[in-house]
């Protein structure tokens, strides 16, 4: 299926490996062209250059902590004129509300929570102004599934839920879609360390990680490209009319 969007500037936060990257490489097989944005600058470059190089696609790289405001605008006048932001960025730790100090929560809410919501207000006046464009929120289904042993996580992804189904309930009217997707467990490079943490601890053994995936629906945790081909399709006119919602990815675990 041809998702029409060849030639429409994408930025990407969290742009560099996990579902950001596998994100970018849909989209680039899609023929647009990108703005990769995250804090490792050698990890965006490698990224940019093989993603360059397998879908001769435009790519440009933003080396930034998304953890400011002013991080944020600096990443929409970089940006400049573009059709699609995918909010990406940030991991938030486990704990319980006794386990995790105010430090750690702030730090961790400032780059997923507070960093989606002001990259999209820096950029809301220019899609405002060119006529539309779409904001695609990767959240997380702990939004959703509330587990104290992740209590941080669980508030925060709700807390983006609620942001982007009340954001589309009135960016309509400026041609702006909202919509949010909430994977479950992926198989990212974070993914297996938290993994390999529980082995060792369950098992005495951290190569017996792959054991604890069994139990999940399928046998497995979802692809980062699962994840991604999810973005592409939301993000396209194949999915014009779609806003305010968001979509659960997780095996049908619930």
């Amino acid at each position: 299926m041809d998702l029409q969007l060849a030639g429409k500037r994408v930025v990407i936060t969290g742009g560099s490996k996990g579902i950001g990257r596998a994100a970018a490489e849909t989209l680039a097989a899609e023929g647009c062209e990108l703005l990769l944005v995250a804090r490792d600058p050698a990890a965006l470059n490698e990224t940019a250059a093989g993603i360059r190089e397998r879908f001769q696609v435009a790519v440009s790289t933003f080396a930034i902590d998304l953890s400011s405001d002013a991080a944020a605008r600096a990443v929409a006048e970089t940006a400049g004129d573009f059709d699609i932001l995918v909010n990406n960025a940030g991991a938030i730790p486990p704990g319980t509300l006794t386990a995790v100090d105010d430090a750690t929560w702030r730090k961790a809410w400032d780059l997923k929570v507070f960093g989606f919501i002001s990259l999209s207000r820096a950029v809301y006046p220019m899609l405002a102004k060119r006529g539309g464009g779409v904001i695609v929120n990767v959240i997380g289904s702990a939004g959703e599934r509330f587990d104290p042993a992740y209590i941080t996580g669980s508030a925060g992804n709700a807390a983006l839920m609620g942001f982007t189904r009340a954001l589309a309930g009135g960016s309509h009217k400026d041609g702006i879609r909202a919509v949010g997707i909430n994977p479950g467990p992926v198989l990212t490079k974070r993914l297996e360390m938290l993994q390999r943490a529980r082995a060792e601890r369950e098992f005495g053994d951290a190569e017996r990680w792959p054991e604890l995936l069994k139990g999940m629906p399928f046998g497995r945790p979802a692809s980062p490209e699962e994840i991604g081909a999810a973005v592409a399709f939301l993000a396209s006119p194949r999915s014009a009319y779609t806003s305010g919602t968001i979509l659960t990815i997780d095996g049908g675990g619930r």
